[in-house]
């Protein structure tokens, strides 16, 4: 498989599809950003080695230029001292540096042309490296909250299924008949209270009662107490009358509360 291909498969694996496959999905985004940078050392080493042979070519074609202008200067020199001979043969070793700088130009310009695309993918691999770390970290966030989920769900499950959940209905209930009993008691309490207070007020009816009939009663004669005038004797119903009339205001009284 090619690098770009690995690259690809990388930055848009599916992670559904990693974790229905056998192999481990965290191992397998580390063994591709492995090989990814393993890639990428293969290719910076590459880009040495053409930017270092574009060099020598470069020098290379320095120097024939140098001699060019070293034997066409001789040419001349040459010819000033009436050599002619001499010039013709510094004008051919001309011609052997020019054709050789001609080969070294074209070479020169490949080797450019190389570096210059070499480059332009080691840039294009190490943000793609860079996208698929990225990516890796997002991945494998999404598988441990993928696992988690199910961890969680299975719990869950086990939990529908499990003696322990009955048990803690069965607490439940119990706890809620216990509290039914206490508001049960609570009630009745309250009740017994309310009669309490009712009998302490009705003997306190009964005790005022029994007070007001004291008053209302004449005292008892004495043995030697003369007898009253038939007047007063007259006026003794009288009174009495107006004592029942009292009480009977009084049991009305008594009967509205």
């Amino acid at each position: 498989m090619g690098l770009f291909d690995r690259i690809r498969r990388v930055v848009s694996a599916n992670l559904n599809d990693l974790v229905n496959k056998a192999e481990d999905p965290e191992k397998m985004l580390e063994q591709a950003i492995l090989e990814m940078q393993e890639d990428l050392v293969q290719l910076r080493q590459g880009v040495a080695q053409a930017i270092a042979a574009q060099k020598r070519t470069e020098k290379q074609y320095n120097d024939a230029q140098n001699e060019i202008n070293k034997w066409q200067r001789n040419a001349q020199l040459a010819l000033q001292k009436g050599d002619e001979n001499l010039a013709r043969q510094a004008l051919e070793r001309k011609k052997t540096f020019t054709d050789t700088s001609v080969a070294l130009k074209t070479s020169l310009d490949q080797q450019s042309t190389q570096v210059e695309t070499l480059k332009r993918n080691l840039i294009q691999l190490e943000s793609k490296i860079s996208e698929a770390k990225t990516k890796k970290e997002m991945l494998k966030a999404r598988i441990t909250t993928a696992k988690a989920q199910e961890q969680l769900e299975g719990m869950v499950r086990g939990m529908n299924s499990s003696s322990a959940m009955a048990a803690f209905e069965r607490m439940e209930e119990k706890v809620m008949m216990q509290e039914a009993r206490a508001q049960s008691a609570a009630e009745l309490a309250g009740t017994d209270l309310e009669s309490q207070f009712a009998q302490l007020e009705s003997s306190d009816v009964d005790d005022e009662l029994a007070a007001l009939k004291a008053q209302m009663l004449p005292p008892a004669a004495a043995p030697n107490q003369a007898q009253l005038p038939p007047e007063q004797q007259s006026s003794a119903p009288k009174s009495n009358e107006v004592v029942d009339s009292e009480l009977e205001s009084l049991r009305k009284q008594l009967d509205q509360m």
